[in-house]
């Protein structure tokens, strides 16, 4: 079954055997409940009361405790104590194994999302907003969680109990239950309309609570930008805002919620009330005794207990089937870039990449690509420079397929990529990004993301070849250095370094490179310049770069415009050529850098 048709039979399937003996729990409890009343029976109508025992109880509690009135009290009290241990164990047990399976079901869920959440196309993360995703994984799941651990088995408690009590009270006088019951018709229908209204306000409070965590997201993960623009006030007023419809919309739910508890309880007292009557009546005429309306007062209240509790719990189900329905909506969308049917593992590249006449857009019907067409030999240095929207990211991201083309094909060693399953295919291609992701963890961990059974020697080589090791060993502890999020305790330039070293360790035929020398001082430039004409050796690598200063020693240059192919050659063909790359050349060194260029060019 894929995790897109999810259900949560399928989640607690698993669980069979703990959910087993926690519905015996289940059972004793409620037994518990049936036989709680009975020693109060006793004790009024055969120790107070001159009533005489039927002859199978009178023959269980002679054998036990004795005749007499006093072995009858005893013989209660004992029940009471008896009966109360039975459903403290039943409680716990029940309890236990309900939490358990509860927690085992959320992380199940929050593993099966996040494994869902990661393969799916980047096209879908360009559409979500990051913190409701995260509201998703947590509080939409804990929420579900609570349902098992708490609602569950606890609706199922209530109604067996009712069902049983029921019985009971049928068998004593089924005129007074049905007194009794004359009020439930009345008491669903409440909890019923009521469960709608709770389901809809939840619903609407956990989309606010997605676009809270979105908002401070978004502010944590810019706090540079903000503190750069003195925009801190403007960030808490617009949490403040999305905070203060929040509130409103949970009073709103708590206001839904708060009303049904007094609208139940009403309908309670007057079953209760229509019963006293009747009963106290039926004692006055001799018709029943004290002792019996007592037992069914006390089964009376038992009975509303059920009732009440199930009205209760309309909360929680009401939350738990809105984090469900927000939870599968993103387990059912299907990821646009997956593996096809028939698609095989990728042999080893030898790196010829091909784009046969490629069109592409982002579903907005606006071609970004329009019929490209360029090839790539093994081995060989490619550059893609253009104006900024020109469409050279989208170029290069259809190699790793993080998109497919919407025309024309994609090749590799003359096989379209699609051909291939997408693991293997990724596991051939190395990626240096214009932003360089680094995790909260160690230098060593980082760079091993790229091939994380490297051992410590490769690790090393990888950051020497990266123009990395020597800045690393003037650390405090040296690769075990433990860097901050995004690595923002490193330079631009440090943080390139390292993500080259990352891309170095993977050894892959395919190297594509986003801006990786964006943003760098000269310094930085240099040892980046250097590290990548190290890892470029004998690999097939696609560079896209504004600063044309990275680009000038490819063996082929493509000029991207308005999604086509405009102009392509070496650097010296396009200068001579006066196109747009002798355009952007002229803009990017002038009259005044033209002798540091041709100095660059004689290298």
């Amino acid at each position: 079954m894929r995790s897109g048709k999810i259900r949560i039979t399928r989640l607690l399937r698993p669980y069979r055997a703990a959910l087993a003996a926690a519905f015996a729990a289940v059972l004793a409890e409620s037994v518990t409940d049936l036989l709680e009343p009975w020693p109060l029976k006793l004790v009024f109508d055969y120790v107070f009361g001159s009533k005489r025992m039927p002859g199978w109880l009178s023959g269980v509690v002679g054998r036990v405790a004795g005749f007499d009135k006093a072995s009858v009290l005893n013989f209660a009290a004992a029940s009471v104590v008896i009966i109360a241990a039975l459903g403290a164990v039943a409680t716990y047990a029940e309890k236990y194994l309900t939490t358990s399976v509860g927690q085992r079901v959320m992380h199940d869920l929050r593993l099966t999302l996040y494994n869902h959440i990661q393969r799916l196309s980047l096209s879908f993360f360009s559409e979500q907003k990051t913190g409701d995703l995260m509201v998703r994984m947590t509080s939409d799941i804990d929420a579900v969680q609570d349902f098992v651990s708490s609602a569950l088995l606890g609706a199922v408690v209530n109604c067996l109990t009712l069902l049983g009590m029921l019985g009971v009270m049928l068998y004593l006088d089924w005129r007074f239950t049905l007194i009794s019951l004359s009020v439930a018709p009345a008491l669903f229908l409440v909890v019923y309309s009521f469960t709608r209204r709770i389901k809809r306000a939840a619903r609407a409070v956990k989309r606010k609570e997605g676009e809270i965590a979105s908002v401070v997201q978004e502010s944590l993960s810019a706090v540079r930008l903000i503190k750069a623009f003195a925009r801190e006030d403007y960030e808490s007023s617009r949490l403040d805002e999305k905070s203060l419809e929040s509130v409103e919309l949970a009073l709103l739910a708590r206001g839904v919620k708060a009303k049904l508890t007094p609208f139940v309880e009403l309908i309670v007292a007057a079953g209760t009330c229509l019963v006293l009557w009747y009963g106290s009546r039926l004692v006055l005429a001799g018709q029943i005794s004290p002792g019996a309306l007592l037992i069914f007062i006390l089964y009376l209240g038992k009975m509303y207990k059920p009732m009440r509790d199930l009205s209760k719990m309309s909360d929680a189900a009401s939350k738990a089937a809105v984090g469900f329905e927000r939870i599968r909506e993103v387990l059912e969308t299907e990821s646009q870039v997956r593996d096809l049917r028939g698609a095989r593992r990728a042999p080893r590249f030898v790196g010829r990449v091909e784009f046969e006449r490629v069109g592409f857009d982002y579903g907005t019907g606006r071609p970004v690509l329009r019929d490209v067409s360029l090839a790539v030999e093994p081995g060989e240095f490619v550059a893609l420079v253009g104006p900024t929207g020109s469409g050279k990211s989208t170029l290069l991201s259809l190699i790793p397929r993080f998109y497919d083309p919407t025309s024309g094909r994609v090749l590799i060693d003359g096989w379209d990529v699609r051909s291939f399953k997408l693991k293997s295919l990724r596991d051939q291609i190395s990626y240096v990004l214009q932003e360089s992701y680094l995790f909260r963890a160690s230098i060593w961990e980082n760079i091993a993301y790229g091939r994380p059974g490297a051992t410590r020697r490769e690790i090393v080589g990888a950051a020497r070849l990266a123009n990395a090791h020597e800045f690393i060993e003037r650390l405090p502890e040296g690769y075990d250095t433990v860097i901050g999020e995004r690595g923002e305790t490193l330079s631009g330039g440090q943080r390139q370094r390292i993500s080259i070293a990352r891309a170095v360790i993977r050894d892959t035929p395919i190297l594509l490179l986003d801006e990786p020398s964006s943003g760098l001082d000269a310094a930085s430039e240099e040892l980046v310049f250097e590290a990548l004409g190290r890892l470029m050796e004998g690999k097939t690598a696609v560079v896209i770069a504004h600063r044309l200063a990275t680009v000038m020693r490819a063996s082929r240059i493509y000029a991207v415009e308005g999604g086509r192919i405009v102009e392509s050659g070496t650097h010296e063909e396009l200068r001579a050529r006066g196109g747009l790359y002798s355009r952007l050349y002229e803009i990017q060194f002038g009259a005044q850098g033209q002798a540091e260029a041709g100095h660059v060019d004689d290298e």
